[in-house]
């Protein structure tokens, strides 16, 4: 939609009949991601591809530029969609991130368990997200049983961060340089995000630093894009990067109201060699999604978010709805500390 409000006309690929992107799209194309014959024409009618999100096979990506440029470039998704890789460069690069071991039987787990020596979680390298592929670990617990409840062939046992809270930064990055968006504070619930502030009501000097860090890990892998960078704040204002997303992120999605150039559209700029617009403000925000569980007694009454001044919702276009999966999200401006009550208050009363 941002592209297409810019003049540029846009084509899907898709596994996916009927996704939501396709109902804004000039073209689609719907198949597998090994159909090399269709990656071909998918190519063939474009003149730049990027990523709507970072799990896609890496060697779609290699393939598609040997043709076309593709932003972020398949090395920037094959570190981010590992978290193996993804922790191995934070700790390679200097960014901070909480001790972590690389795990790929009972045995290095239990050991790995050992050597931490504290309450830990331990995560699939691969396609865990919002919570998934991810269980809660302590010294003395059965490596053998936590393995085998995890089920994946390798993956990350990471020392649990007694965080003050937790926050993001979307940095955008072109061929001539990068622009951080305000740092936002988010809230997670059953490991997804539930709400997002922005500004984050943190020290400018936490900010500040959290851009810097932003910034260096943009450089550092060399996006061409967004990167989001996810950020445990400690009690001394200290920062660990919890995890990246080379993409427009569910915690700027606020940035259609609040900032001067949305996400969506700093994307598009980043990618095809424009200008980076201004991350400014315009107002404060508050932003909360909307889950598949809000449809638990049938459509939800979406007028009590639009009779709100102030307020601005928006859905996907998923044909199901489940529990847990992000239907679309409501954003409010205005004051922070008076937004988030009212916010969560609204969503509360969408239920039928």
């Amino acid at each position: 939609m941002a592209a297409k409000a810019m003049g540029y006309k846009v084509m899907i690929f898709d596994t996916v009949k009927d996704g939501p992107a396709s109902s804004c799209a000039d073209l689609t194309i719907v198949a597998p991601f090994d159909d090399t014959d269709a990656l071909a024409r998918f190519a063939m009618t474009i003149d730049v591809a990027t990523v709507e999100f970072e799990n896609i096979p890496v060697e779609v990506l290699v393939f598609l530029e040997e043709r076309v440029p593709v932003h972020p470039s398949s090395s920037v998704v094959r570190i981010c969609q590992d978290r193996v890789l993804e922790k191995e460069f934070l700790r390679d690069h200097g960014f901070p991130v909480a001790p972590f071991r690389v795990v790929t039987s009972a045995a290095e787990l239990a050991a790995a368990l050992g050597e931490l020596d504290a309450a830990s979680i331990l995560k699939t390298a691969v396609l865990g997200y919002d919570g998934k592929g991810q269980i809660s670990v302590s010294p003395g617990d059965d490596a053998e049983i936590v393995w085998a409840m995890l089920g994946a062939p390798r993956a990350v046992l990471e020392k649990r961060i007694a965080f003050e809270s937790e926050a993001s930064v979307i940095c955008a990055r072109n061929a001539t340089g990068s622009l951080c968006f305000p740092l936002q504070a988010n809230v997670h619930r059953n490991g997804i995000l539930d709400t997002t502030v922005a500004p984050a009501p943190l020290p400018q000097e936490v900010s500040s630093r959290a851009q810097a860090v932003a910034t260096g890990i943009a450089e550092k892998l060399g996006v061409i894009g967004l990167i989001t960078v996810e950020l445990f704040v400690l009690p001394d204002g200290s920062l660990v990067v919890n995890e990246l997303a080379p993409r427009p992120h569910n915690s700027g999605h606020h940035t259609l109201e609040t900032a001067m150039t949305s996400q969506f559209t700093q994307h598009i700029r980043a990618v095809c060699g424009l200008p980076l617009g201004p991350v400014d403000l315009r107002s404060p925000g508050v932003m909360v999604n909307l889950l598949g569980d809000l449809w638990k007694g049938g459509e939800p009454d979406w007028e009590v978010f639009l009779k709100e001044p102030g307020c601005f919702l928006h859905l996907y276009g998923k044909e199901e709805a489940k529990a847990g999966r992000k239907m679309g999200h409501a954003t409010l401006i205005g004051k922070a500390s008076e937004s988030v009550e009212l916010a969560l208050t609204l969503r509360d009363r969408v239920v039928r």
